[in-house]
């Protein structure tokens, strides 16, 4: 799979809105038969950074989000809200799903 994490910095006036400014987008972007995931959350540290972790089934399914008129559509209406480029890390990864944390593994209950 393609395994991409990236940090959005959010300009202060638009982050508690950020999840609406996305909707659309994020909803394509979980339709495309190839998307296995597509994951916000908001910086503990630091509201205004949103996190963005998201994975597609292989390089083909990638390449075909980025094309995706979704894609172009938020190239164009997000940058406007963000107070810099986001940064990213893309990889793939040998893998379909998340793997289980074994060292923090938690026991069966009842």
């Amino acid at each position: 799979m393609i395994f991409i994490t990236a940090k959005f910095r959010v300009l202060p006036e638009h982050a508690d809105r950020w999840p609406e400014i996305t909707d659309a987008f994020t909803r394509a972007t979980r339709a495309e038969p190839g998307n296995l995931w597509f994951e916000w959350s908001r910086g503990v540290d630091d509201p205004n950074e949103y996190v963005l972790v998201e994975a597609f089934r292989d390089g083909e399914a990638g390449g075909a989000h980025v094309r995706s008129a979704h894609f172009k559509a938020a190239q164009e209406t997000l940058p406007p809200h963000l107070a810099e480029t986001p940064r990213i890390v893309n990889m793939a990864v040998p893998q379909e799903d998340w793997s289980l944390l074994g060292e923090m593994a938690v026991p069966e209950r009842g």
